[in-house]
Order: structure tokens, then C-alpha cells, then sequence
């Protein structure tokens, strides 16, 4: 088969190249794709940078892309392809994991345009990157609650969504976040036992909060396990004219226990409880 020439020469030059020249072919190469990328931020043509914004996306080039959209927001602004602005925008900070600048955007969208084409993605975005933010449940949850207010707003107004049961699975799970921080507060205040006080009973009522605030939640479990020890501990506690009393409100705490999560890994120091609560009973 022929090659031609200007081929095989080329082929041959790169063949040739040691490291140092191909590390300095790239930065040229880079360089050329700067250079135009300058000359698009200098541009007149509101069209040219919008299309170019658009293949930035594509191409994941999120930064470049931020910067031409909101170059041409201004010029679009009141037209129809301000939505799309708006919203290639908003896609651009999730594309950068900068979900609060994300979620300011798509909220920019909901106010401009409440019944514009991309209302219903906007509207769970916003709760999506609440959710996407949310810290660790050791820290302040205020975008938690938020995420869960934005998800629910979302389910209420649009329950046959595409995007419900995603949003029906990140309130659950930001609900478990929520009921997550109580259980290590919880279990701060059994560790405290009665230092500087009776801690147990802070936890039996910290954890009953959290059962009946985060109804389902995935540690129900822990949370009625944490109950019975504190009462069990109060009732080693108690004065002789009291201890008769709460040993038979703990063993009827300890029944509907093991009544209640017979497979437990706590079931076998449950019915040690039990025994020793009965003894106490008599």
C-alpha cells in the first residue's frame, strides 16, 4: 500500500521525537488552545461564545464553560435561551462538585421562570445538591434539614416525577443522617453515666426523641438498645424504696425489646437484663 510522503515523514518525526520534544510539542498545542480560548473571551459574537460555552460542557471543560455562559447571561437575559443559560449554569457547579453555587443558580431558575421547561429539574436539584453537601453527621445539619424541606416540596408538587424515587431515597437517607446524630449524642450521655448527674436518663429521652422524630430510621435498634441499658443502670442506681418499681418498668422495656428484634446481637445480653431484672422484682 502507498503512503504518502508528508505522511510518512510526519509519522517519522513523532517516531523520532525524544521526551523533551514531545513534552514541547504538547505545550504548544496547549498553548494554541489557550490563545483561543483568549480570543473568545475578547469576542464580540455572543452566538460564537455561547456555542463554544456549550462544547466546553461537553466536554467537561466546566470552568471555561462557567465563564462564557455568564459572559453572554447578560445578553440573553429576557429571551429564550436565558433558561438555557441558566441552566447549563446551574449543571456547570454540580459538574464541579461546587453544589451550593449549583443549587443558587437553579433557585435563580425557579424564581425567573416557575413554569419554565426545566422547572421540575431545577426543583429537585436544588434539594439534590442540599443533599450532595450535607457534612458528616458530627457537624451542624442545617443543609441536611434543608435537603429534606427541598425533597419534600419536590415529592408533594411532583410525585410522578422521574426524579421522586431518587428523592424519596435521599430524604430517607438524610433522615438516617439526622437520627445518626442523635445517637452519638445518645451515646455521649450514656458513656457520662451519672457524672455530674443522671446521664442515663438524658439518653432514654434523647433516644425516644429520635424514634418518634425519625420514624424507620436505621438504628431503631441501637436507639431502643441504648433505652433498656439506661433504665437497667438507673435501676442499679436507685434507692431500695424505688429499685422494686423500675425493675418491673425496665423488664417490660427489655420484653418489648426482644419482642421486637428477636434475631438482635444485643438478644443475649437482653435476657441477662431480663433475669437480673426479675430477681430485682420479686
Amino acid at each position: 500500500m502507498h503512503i504518502p510522503i508528508k505522511v510518512c515523514t510526519f509519522v517519522g518525526f513523532f517516531g523520532k521525537m525524544n521526551k523533551k520534544g514531545f513534552i514541547l510539542a504538547m505545550i504548544m498545542v496547549l498553548a494554541a488552545s489557550c490563545g483561543e480560548y483568549q480570543k473568545l473571551l475578547k469576542s464580540a459574537d455572543p452566538e460564537l461564545k455561547y456555542e463554544k460555552a456549550v462544547d466546553y460542557f461537553n466536554q467537561k471543560k466546566y470552568a471555561k464553560a462557567v465563564t462564557l455562559f455568564d459572559d453572554v447571561s447578560t445578553y440573553y437575559r429576557g429571551t429564550e435561551r436565558s433558561q438555557d443559560v441558566l441552566n447549563y449554569l446551574a449543571r456547570c457547579y454540580v459538574g464541579q462538585k461546587n453544589y451550593s453555587s449549583a443549587a443558587e443558580y437553579y433557585q435563580i431558575y425557579i424564581r425567573n421562570y416557575p413554569k419554565g421547561r426545566y422547572i421540575i429539574e431545577a426543583r429537585y436539584m436544588v434539594g439534590h445538591c442540599y443533599a450532595l453537601d450535607s457534612p458528616d453527621a458530627r457537624l451542624d445539619q442545617t443543609m441536611t434539614k434543608d435537603a429534606i424541606n427541598y425533597l419534600t416540596d419536590f415529592v408533594d408538587l411532583f410525585p410522578e416525577s422521574e426524579y421522586a424515587p431518587q428523592a424519596y431515597e435521599e430524604i430517607e437517607a438524610m433522615n438516617n443522617k439526622l437520627a445518626l446524630k442523635e445517637f452519638y449524642s445518645a451515646k455521649l450521655y450514656y458513656n457520662l453515666g451519672s457524672y455530674l448527674g443522671n446521664n442515663y436518663e438524658s439518653c432514654v429521652i434523647v433516644s425516644r426523641n429520635a424514634l418518634r422524630n425519625y420514624p424507620g430510621n436505621i438504628y431503631q435498634e441501637e436507639f431502643s438498645w441504648l433505652i433498656l441499658q439506661s433504665k437497667y443502670q438507673q435501676v442499679l442506681m436507685s434507692v431500695s424504696e424505688r429499685r422494686q418499681e423500675r425493675a418491673q418498668d425496665t423488664e417490660d422495656e427489655c420484653y418489648s425489646f426482644l419482642t421486637e428484634f428477636p434475631q438482635s446481637k444485643h438478644r443475649k445480653a437482653a435476657e441477662k437484663i431480663q433475669t437480673e431484672l426479675i430477681k430485682i422484682s420479686k
